[in-house]
């Protein structure tokens, strides 16, 4: 299969990756000739949640942008292996590479603003997008990072005490803990074991966004109920600390959970991304 949009999505299965993750590729009416745009959900949630349903994809359509959204391991569509180190972040962004080029993505060149890729993330899906854009330099082209964090909340989940939770009931006494299980555990469609794995290979690759800084320009956006949003201005020091430009973005009234469901968002990223 091409993966491509028909008004049905396509399962795309990506070499190395067994079993399947989901990748649909969503094309315009009217190509606007500009580079497509990975989309990068967040922990517990799918590329339907956070990007279809909430209008992000028919946003991007219209603005003539081409859309690929991938749901990550053990999400959504996608298949939940057993094995840790199909969930490890690193091994997430050889397979996002992959799917990017056969979803037509070239290496950027100077004159064609059709080559490139332009990278959109949501709260883990802004980890993996600051660590794909760091390492794709020759690929990506500017990145927006929505409710990111100079740290990852998932790297200090109690493992434990979550399975003692769901064998027993024993309660969780980190509130963090207690309250990303629970976000996992609203969705009935959720692979809970599969998300614990997930959890489990992120720990053992801990995040630091210094080491490794986009030198390409990046909107940083948070709503100013999150409590993510004071991490904005240290991620915008280290981007400008590497010759980068960073532009912020504070979405009033809104909080870590529907910041997603922003017009205001959509519209500044569609904006910076045209450039």
């Amino acid at each position: 299969m091409s993966g491509r949009h028909t008004g049905q999505q396509p399962a795309h299965t990506v070499e190395g990756t067994d079993p399947q993750l989901y990748v649909a590729v969503h094309d315009p009416a009217a190509d606007a000739g500009l580079r497509p745009v990975l989309l990068l959900h967040g922990f517990s949630s799918s590329s339907k949640l956070n990007w279809e349903d909430t209008g992000w994809v028919s946003a991007l359509l219209d603005a003539g942008r081409r859309a690929i959204t991938v749901d990550l391991p053990g999400h959504g569509r996608s298949g939940a292996p057993e094995d840790r180190d199909s969930y490890s972040p690193s091994r997430i962004r050889a397979d996002l590479l992959q799917a990017a080029f056969d979803a037509g993505a070239r290496p950027l060149q100077d004159g064609d603003p059709s080559s490139g890729l332009d990278v959109v993330g949501y709260s883990l899906g802004s980890r993996l997008a600051w660590e794909f854009a760091a390492t794709q330099p020759e690929l990506v082209h500017r990145v927006v990072l929505g409710g990111p964090n100079d740290s990852d909340p998932l790297a200090a989940f109690d493992l434990i005490a979550a399975q003692d939770y769901l064998a027993d009931g024993t309660p969780i006494k980190d509130e963090s803990t207690a309250q990303l299980l629970k976000m996992a555990l609203l969705l009935p469609g959720n692979n809970i074991f599969a998300l614990l794995s997930l959890v489990e290979a992120i720990k053992a690759e801990p995040y630091d966004p210094a080491e490794a800084v986009p030198h390409i320009p990046m909107l940083l956006v948070a709503g100013d109920k999150d409590e993510r949003a004071g991490t904005l201005p240290r991620l915008a020091e280290l981007a400008r600390g590497a010759g980068s430009m960073a532009e912020q973005l504070l979405l009033p009234g809104r909080n870590h959970t529907n910041a997603i469901t922003s017009r205001a968002f959509k519209q500044a990223t569609i904006s910076f991304l045209a450039a």
